[in-house]
Formats: structure tokens, C-alpha cells, sequence
């Protein structure tokens, strides 16, 4: 017996309750693998978290890149953070991150004030930093819903760190996997967004990749990827760029190495943890991969990056967007600590910059213990973070259609009375300026305030200005400015410019060398 016409519609609309094409009604949306519920972050945001955007890299998977994602039947619950990124115990401690660790920890997070998917809001995708060797979506400070209030969705995905995101072996190269599983983590993800966030009420044609650190460099190697090209339309990086010359051994100021380096690198790793294959490797527990001691990092690979980010740009061969980037006036102080002499720090300088040490020892003042700690901090800010994201404005300025803004953050707090410390200034963009220097004092939730505003009209515009906004010019060749960002904001010529020009002939020596002699 078949049943009664007005059952059946009583069953559509009881379907189109729940999955209402043009709402996110009981708070579900419908993704491509299946329909997900979130819950209510309250200030009229939901939140949908732990939601799935691979398979799991785990067993015969590690070390390969992202597979799609099957389809699940019925509902989801997404309510939870999925599993953090294996790493190193103590280091998602300092992370804060507040999940268990796991090999399977492909998941992102949608904070979405959205009530229909007629919204289309702008949208923004967060990557963590970590040094790529930690990092979690779950840690508190990254919270999205005092963000995603200001008119946004917000974004957050994970991907794999360490060993597990960035070993590179001549086995994996001849088995089409490559390396740089972590940056191809983002690319999933990002793919993600453009596939299915319409269903939360936001702008697939309005995507900002913005990221600290580790994860800032990672928009500036995406902004250089074709693996990347078309995935998102705007780009901000805090204290991140990714423009020195290949790291062919222990040269100063570099990070990425070439294949073959990270290749041989990544051998002497197998032998150092009993592997003698990539087999073996892969059936050994994380925890055993993780007892030896190595660095990680991105590796230019050919393909995810085809080498030294400098050379694209100068050739107008990149992803062009507009940028928003910027670094912090004391970044070093997080990894400089006391105890540096000028004696030790003239010894250092010789031996990481070679010829050009003399004119940088002279560009950063270390007579004295006190300014030898200083020059210690600096030069790190600087070699790491400043040099990268001024080079980067210059760049776009030249050689893209699109404008770079560029800020310098500077806001001291009662435990940074010296300068802006690494990450200080990430709680004041989620709007969470608290969690990172407590107790919140009105100036920092004016600057927070301040800052979120400018975030997201750059978002949704690809410029940070709008109404009662002291004005942001765009950095250019021929007025290259910089918005301060302390007490308030103020437009100022870019700081340390004559220590970021030495290190810049610096970097163009080593550049040469690099051609000439690789």
C-alpha cells in the first residue's frame, strides 16, 4: 500500500526543514561526503567542528597525499575538534592544543554567523604555525566566533606536521608522492572550501588564506604554487614569507632545502630509526618515528614548490592576490634568550652569512652584553620574519596587479614591555586578545577592535580600509609605508630598513652562488 500524498509531503517538508537548501536550519548543512551538525557558539554563530576532509593518513596512507573522502550515511555530529596532528607531547603542550594526537587529524573547523546560504559571506581559512613541527586547530586562541561575528566564515584546517607532513625519500619521489604532505594537507582543504562552503553561507569566490608563522609562510608558499592557483582570492600572512634562496647546508637565514638535500636527509632518518625502506617505515608506531631527532620543513620539490620563491615573483609568475602581511617588533625574544656575547655573536655571524658578516655585524649594533642580545633577537626577527614580509611587499608592488599592504605590530603588553612578542598579535586578530596576555586592558580590546576590522574588510574587499579607519595606503616602490599597529594605528616608514637592505645584499649573494653553483 502506498502512501498517502500528504505523508509524503509531510516528509518533504520535514526534510527540507533539516536540510533547507537556502538556510542551515537545526543547524546542519550538507557537504559533498554527507550532512554535518554543529551546535550554536551563541552571538548568533555556529559552529561545526572535526569535520572530515580526507581520508585518514594513517598505515599504507602515511606519507602519501590526501585521498578524497568517502561518503557517510546519515548525519554527522561535528561538535568536537577532531584529533590534533602527531607531534611531540610537550610541544602541543606549549601549543595549547586540547585534543588527543593522532595520525588520523585531517579535519576543519566552520564558524559561520550566516542564516541562509544566500549570504555568501567572505570567507577565511586559517592555517596554525608550529614550526611545521607542531600545531592543533583546537587550541583555544584560535577560536573563530568572536572573528566570524565581524561578518565572516571562518575556516580552520589541519594538516600533518613534523615527519609525518614533511619527509622527503627517494622512494616517495619514485613512488609519485613527493613530499610536502603538510602543504598538500592545505591544498585539500582549501579545495574543500571551494567545494562545499557555500552550504555554511559563504563566498567560494571570496576565499582569504591567513596564517602565523609556520602558517604564515604557508600562505607565501601557496601564494607561489600552482598546486594552489584559482584556490582562494586574498592572503594574509602574520610574521610568515618564504623568499631566501635554497638551504643547501648551514647557510644563514635559510630554511628550504632542494629535493636531493631533503632526499638525503630524509635516509639518514630511515637508518637513524631502524627502517631500511619506506615499507618498513610505515609499519613502524608514530611514537617510534618521533623517538629521533631531526628538523622538518617544506622541501622544494618540484612540484607543490618549484624552487626559490625570489624567482617567480621577480618574473610576475605567481598567484596573484592581494596581500596583507607583516611581522612583529620583537619576535626573537621568544627564541633568543640571555647569555649571547658580542664575542659569540661576531663567531656566529662568520659563520652563518660569510662574507656579507662584517656588514651586518655593522647593521646590528653588539657591543655591549646588551646589544649583543638585542642583535641576537633582531637579526633572528629579521633573517626569519621582517626580511620575508618586506621582500614579499616589494615584490607584489613590482610585479603583481594586485596591492600589498604591509603593518609592523608593536602593541606593548605588561609582559612584553620591549616590543611585540611571536604570535602576540593573533589574539587580537580572532578577537580573543586575552588568551595570550591576560588580564585584557581596554587599549587591547580597542586595538583587537581595530585590527578585526581591517582583517576583514580585506576579506571581503582585498583592501583593510573602510569607515572610521585611520587609512592604510597600499605599499608601493614609490611610497613603500608601513601601518603601524600599537596604541593605534599610524603610518610610518618601515622600521630597521637599513638592517633589512644588508641582509637583502645579503640574500642576493647567496642567490648567486646558489645559480652558480648548483
Amino acid at each position: 500500500m502506498f502512501p498517502s500524498l500528504a505523508w509524503s509531503l509531510a516528509c518533504l517538508a520535514c526534510l527540507g526543514k533539516t536540510l533547507d537548501p537556502d538556510g542551515l536550519a537545526e543547524n546542519r548543512a550538507r557537504t559533498a561526503a554527507g550532512v554535518v551538525e554543529g551546535t550554536s557558539a551563541g552571538q548568533g554563530v555556529r559552529v561545526f567542528k572535526g569535520i572530515p576532509f580526507a581520508e585518514p593518513p594513517v598505515g599504507p596512507l602515511r606519507w602519501k597525499a590526501p585521498r578524497p573522502l568517502k561518503a557517510w550515511p546519515g548525519v554527522r555530529k561535528a561538535r568536537i575538534f577532531g584529533p590534533s596532528p602527531q607531534q611531540a607531547t610537550s610541544m602541543a603542550l606549549m601549543m595549547g592544543v586540547m585534543t588527543r594526537l593522532d595520525e588520523d587529524c585531517l579535519y576543519l573547523n566552520v564558524w559561520t554567523p550566516a542564516k541562509s546560504q544566500a549570504d555568501r559571506l567572505p570567507v577565511m581559512v586559517w592555517i596554525y604555525g608550529g614550526a611545521f613541527s607542531m600545531g592543533s586547530t583546537a587550541t583555544p586562541l584560535y577560536d573563530g566566533t568572536n572573528l566570524a561575528k565581524r561578518g565572516v566564515v571562518v575556516v580552520s584546517v589541519a594538516y600533518r606536521v613534523g615527519v609525518f607532513g614533511f619527509l622527503a625519500h627517494p622512494e616517495l619521489t619514485r613512488e609519485g608522492e613527493g613530499t610536502n604532505f603538510g602543504l598538500r594537507d592545505q591544498i585539500a582543504g582549501l579545495r574543500w572550501v571551494r567545494d562545499n562552503i557555500a552550504a555554511f553561507g559563504g563566498d567560494p569566490s571570496r576565499v582569504t588564506i591567513f596564517g602565523e608563522s609556520a602558517g604564515g609562510i604557508s600562505v607565501s608558499m601557496l601564494s607561489a604554487s600552482p598546486r594552489a592557483r584559482g584556490l582562494f582570492d586574498r592572503a594574509i600572512s602574520q610574521s610568515g614569507g618564504s623568499f631566501a634562496p635554497p638551504k643547501f647546508a648551514d647557510e644563514g637565514g635559510q630554511h628550504v632545502p632542494p629535493l636531493r638535500v631533503a632526499e638525503a636527509q630524509g635516509v639518514k632518518y630511515l637508518q637513524s630509526v631502524g627502517a631500511k625502506d619506506i615499507a618498513a617505515a610505515r609499519d613502524l608506531p608514530a611514537k617510534e618515528l618521533m623517538k629521533a631527532s631531526a628538523f622538518w620543513w617544506p622541501t622544494f620539490d618540484g612540484d607543490v614548490l618549484l624552487g626559490d620563491q625570489h624567482e617567480p615573483y621577480r618574473q610576475g609568475k605567481f598567484n596573484d592576490t592581494p596581500i596583507l602581511v607583516g611581522t612583529n617588533s620583537d619576535e626573537g625574544a621568544l627564541f633568543i634568550r640571555d647569555g649571547i656575547t658580542a664575542d659569540r655573536l661576531v663567531a656566529q655571524f662568520r659563520g652563518a652569512f660569510g662574507q656579507h658578516a662584517e656588514s651586518l655585524l655593522k647593521a646590528y649594533p653588539h657591543g655591549t652584553p646588551a646589544e649583543a642580545l638585542s642583535a641576537a633577537r633582531n637579526i633572528f626577527r629579521d633573517s626569519v620574519f621582517a626580511w620575508h614580509t618586506w621582500t614579499w611587499a616589494r615584490l607584489q608592488a613590482e610585479k603583481g596587479r594586485n596591492p600589498a599592504y604591509l603593518y609592523y605590530f608593536d602593541h606593548r603588553m605588561p609582559l612584553s614591555p620591549g616590543g611585540a612578542t611571536h604570535g602576540a598579535e593573533i589574539g587580537f586578530v580572532f578577537g580573543n586578545p586575552g588568551l595570550f596576555h591576560a588580564p585584557n586592558r581596554p587599549e587591547d580590546a580597542k586595538l583587537s577592535e581595530l585590527m578585526g576590522r581591517y582583517w576583514v574588510n580585506f576579506a571581503a574587499t582585498g583592501n583593510p580600509n573602510g569607515a572610521e579607519l585611520p587609512e592604510w595606503p597600499a605599499y608601493t616602490t614609490a611610497s613603500p609605508r608601513v601601518m603601524v599597529l600599537s596604541a593605534g594605528a599610524e603610518v610610518k616608514d618601515v622600521p630597521n630598513l637599513g638592517a633589512l637592505k644588508a641582509l637583502d645584499a645579503y640574500y642576493s649573494w647567496r642567490r648567486e652562488r646558489a645559480r652558480a653553483e648548483n
